[in-house]
């Protein structure tokens, strides 16, 4: 099994957790979407939508976080051979839909210094340009990509399509913080795959320094933050790259990776 995937995306952060729950052994693939490396002809060949992850098991190739995530439950139940793993039941993956209906692209980059974003979207366009004239038989799948890459900076630029992305996650987090009071985790007493998808959206939350705002504010949430935050998968995945000292050395890591391929101009 190969996963392709990066800590800086929130999709492959809920992979990650899951295989590590269910204690599934797999192969790892660094994709860096922030270098372009997603452009890349032969990842994007086999997925031209150039998002991660992208999960493979031999022949079969898998793009949808909730499929690979519920892919990966059928998996833990055949091979681990523990009769203590039960598939998801149904309120844990309406949850698990709940949680992936917002979309963190735009509510991320209205917060990201217009500099930087503005300088990582003008690199990732010259990748793309790059990579067209490099295979011209992706020329128009490239194409896509690059008008794409136009439209999301005419988005960020309209204040409702901000404002909507704000008052979704609040909702989110609303129904999240009256479901805690009930419950240890989002589903009942025990960790499921629901948890799963709001760690990473916390997660992200935190990195960019909104967790005053957004968790803390909530009691039951920043409880459940707190609990989270202990188990090894929490560590594995995330705590690693964007705990403390290490959420500076990994984005210092990235800045300077992207300068120098700018100053080469290698795209």
């Amino acid at each position: 099994m190969q996963l392709y995937h990066h800590p800086f995306s929130l999709d492959s952060q809920k992979v990650r957790l899951a295989l590590e729950e269910k204690g599934i052994d797999y192969t790892s693939f660094h994709v860096n979407p922030i270098v372009g490396k997603n452009m890349d002809s032969s990842f994007f060949r086999m997925n031209s939508s150039a998002k991660l992850p992208v999960f493979k098991n031999g022949s079969h190739t898998i793009f949808d976080t909730i499929e690979i995530i519920l892919y990966i439950e059928r998996i833990a139940v055949v091979s681990v051979g523990n009769n203590g793993i039960a598939f998801s039941s149904e309120e844990v993956i309406e949850w698990m839909r709940k949680i992936q209906e917002w979309n963190p692209k735009y509510f991320t980059l209205s917060h990201i210094p217009d500099k930087y974003r503005t300088f990582v979207s003008k690199f990732i366009r010259k990748v793309v340009i790059a990579r067209m004239a490099e295979s011209p038989d992706l020329a128009s799948a490239y194409h896509c990509k690059l008008r794409e890459a136009y439209e999301t900076e005419e988005k960020l630029k309209n204040a409702d399509v901000l404002r909507r992305s704000k008052e979704h996650l609040v909702q989110l987090l609303d129904e999240v913080e009256t479901k805690l009071n009930e419950t240890t985790y989002l589903v009942g007493d025990e960790f499921t795959m629901a948890d799963v998808m709001l760690i990473p959206v916390l997660a992200r939350l935190v990195l960019l320094d909104l967790e005053d705002e957004y968790i803390f504010s909530r009691p039951n949430i920043a409880g459940y933050w707190g609990l989270v935050q202990q188990r090894p998968s929490y560590k594995k995945v995330i705590g690693k790259y964007f705990n403390g000292w290490r959420k500076r050395k990994t984005l210092v890591k990235a800045w300077c990776i992207l300068h120098i391929r700018n100053l080469l101009k290698r795209y």
